[in-house]
């Protein structure tokens, strides 16, 4: 009788623990399969322990715990529960927040507010447990450790057996892990092809890391041809699948229509979820977006944004475009401090042209005078390291005395030393030589470095070159030919000296061909920069139609810019228009 008695308490057992299960699986009556499971896994089921720690970990039928699924999950583990061994080897491969302990109540202690701390030596133990014993997702586990894990855990040979043993069984872990294992270090001429096989298996159970490498190893041509169409799909896949790199990946190819139909607005979207998701590179891109306009017209506060965004998140490229957008006042308000702010943040990470632009800003007075010596002092350690940019800067600090007293002498030999590869540099020293400034005046050695700077198309260069060659104090006389194409290539660049000296070239009394209309179409670019200048010039064009078209209303506007910027001639101007118009009145 005593054994019938145990026999059918154990199917009575068996009977409550699958009805749980299907309860808890099914969603019918999560609660009641919750409460169910207690007493059988005090009891001591491991399979009633292992559901019980799993319906803690996901919440299902009772708040989620990590502390009390952990405590259930190890000692199901303990007992011998191989599902509950892979789980153990996640959690600890995961990380317990700090201050984890899972003999607390969950109630005195918040996890989300502590960051995780993986235990690889821990994760690696449970793992190899349920490896030993033939589960292949925990020998994919145990591959990942021994490759990523670190350096006294790592073992790529043996990290490949387990691969090996994971794929064959069918995981797709298994397979994902062989793949990255045969690309990463091929040992044989089928390597990659087998690789690129494995990953496409992983692919197939819809794990998004495969999608992402099969496109790197498409868009790179790895171990095949180059297919920027095949890398689109498996970008778009695996973006689909939540990778943010991914899907800044697919925004690009769909920006640039290749693999793919152009699409600016699917791109914007692509970009929008990646950046959301915490990927820098696609907030910057955002940021660029904006600023161009592209197929829209440009929004600059959004460019702001999503460059703010992108600056927090540490992207250097997008804290000096932050730091522009704030020196110019372009979307946001003009704060010159606020610019040096992000331009510092952007020179920390490694962007040297913003160092240039923190030297810049110190010849502006931004900041206090123990920042600028602060600045000086930053300068000075990086160019007795030969940092060219630095050696730049601290040449700017001696020049202008910027948190320090001026030294014409030094700041000569700061620019010498970063002039062969500073193209800032080579302009100052230009000037240096050319207004015997610190060195000896020496036209030759001007002409030679400006030449340089110009070359490089630095808009400041090409300009004061040009001004050189126009009133032939160039050993060689004038070359006004030469100079009007340096004044259009840098006024095409945005200068607006250039613009006005090109509109003033081209508009008679120069060894060049008169183009008075392209005279007019400079002299209004400078204009609506607030070229006072440009603005007279314009004026007059349009009072007297020298390009051929008349417009006393529009030159009236023009002239009273002029006027209020202080041009005498404006004045004049304009008083001989009111006769004319009166004259017809």
């Amino acid at each position: 009788m005593a054994l019938k008695s145990r026999l059918a308490s154990m199917v009575s057992r068996d009977a409550r623990l699958n009805y749980a299960i299907t309860q808890i699986e099914s969603g019918e009556n999560a609660v009641q399969g919750f409460a169910l499971l207690g007493p059988l896994a005090t009891q001591g089921s491991v399979e009633a322990q292992y559901r019980i720690g799993k319906a803690y970990l996901e919440g299902w039928g009772t708040p989620p715990s990590l502390e009390d699924g952990t405590k259930w999950m190890r000692k199901a583990a303990q007992g011998g529960h191989v599902q509950a061994r892979l789980m153990l080897g996640t959690l600890y491969l995961m990380g317990f927040p700090e201050g984890f302990d899972e003999n607390r109540p969950a109630i005195l202690i918040d996890n989300r507010e502590h960051k995780r701390i993986p235990d690889f030596h821990q994760a690696a133990h449970w793992s190899r447990l349920a490896a030993d014993e033939g589960q292949p997702d925990a020998q994919a586990l145990l591959g990942y450790i021994l490759t990523n894990g670190p350096e006294d855990l790592r073992d790529p040979a043996q990290a490949r057996e387990w691969y090996e043993k994971a794929a064959a069984a069918g995981s797709a872990q298994g397979h994902l892990g062989l793949g990255m294992a045969l690309h990463t270090n091929p040992t044989a001429d089928n390597d990659l092809a087998r690789g690129t096989a494995e990953l496409k298996l992983a692919a197939q159970a819809g794990l998004a890391t495969a999608f992402y490498f099969l496109a790197w190893i498409n868009e790179q041509g790895i171990g095949q041809e180059a297919d920027f169409t095949a890398a689109a799909g498996y970008f778009e896949k695996a973006a689909e699948r939540g990778v943010a790199q991914a899907q800044t990946r697919y925004a690009l190819y769909l920006l640039q229509g290749k693999g793919v139909r152009r699409r600016l607005d699917r791109a914007e979207t692509w970009l929008r979820r990646a950046a959301m998701g915490g990927d820098a590179e696609a907030a910057a891109l955002l940021g660029d977006l904006h600023i161009r306009g592209e197929e829209m017209a440009p929004n600059y506060l959004e460019a702001a944004t999503w460059y703010q965004i992108a600056a927090e998140l540490g992207h250097g490229a997008a804290a000096r475009g932050l730091g522009l957008l704030y020196l110019t006042g372009t979307g946001v308000q003009r704060d010159p401090d606020e610019a040096a702010k992000w331009f510092r943040v952007s020179a920390e990470c490694g962007d040297r042209v913003a160092d240039a632009d923190l030297g810049n800003l110190a010849l502006t007075g931004v900041g206090s005078e123990q920042d600028r010596d602060a600045m000086r002092k930053r300068f000075l350690q990086a160019a007795e390291k030969g940092d060219l940019v630095g050696a730049f800067n601290l040449g700017v600090c001696y020049a202008e005395g910027v948190g320090i007293d001026r030294d014409d002498t030094q700041a000569a030999y700061w620019m010498q030393r970063a002039a062969d590869g500073v193209v800032n540099a080579q302009y100052w020293l230009g000037r240096m030589y050319l207004e015997g400034r610190g060195v000896p005046h020496d036209m030759d050695l001007a002409l030679r470095w400006l030449d340089r700077a110009a070359q490089a198309r630095m808009s400041e260069a090409m300009t004061l070159l040009a001004q050189i060659l126009v009133s032939g104090r160039a050993p060689e006389g004038k070359d006004h030919q030469r100079a009007l194409a340096l004044y259009r290539q840098a006024a095409e660049q945005g200068y607006v000296d250039a613009m006005f000296s090109a509109g003033a070239m081209l508009g008679g009394g120069h060894d060049v061909a008169v183009d008075r209309r392209e005279a007019q179409h400079w002299f209004r670019c400078a204009a609506e920069r607030g070229h006072a200048l440009g603005q007279l010039m314009l004026g007059r064009y349009l009072k007297r139609g020298l390009a051929g078209e008349v417009n006393p209303v529009e030159a009236r506007i023009w002239l009273e810019r002029a006027q209020a910027q202080g041009v005498n001639d404006a004045a004049v101007e304009l008083a001989k228009l009111e006769r004319r118009l009166g004259g017809h009145g």
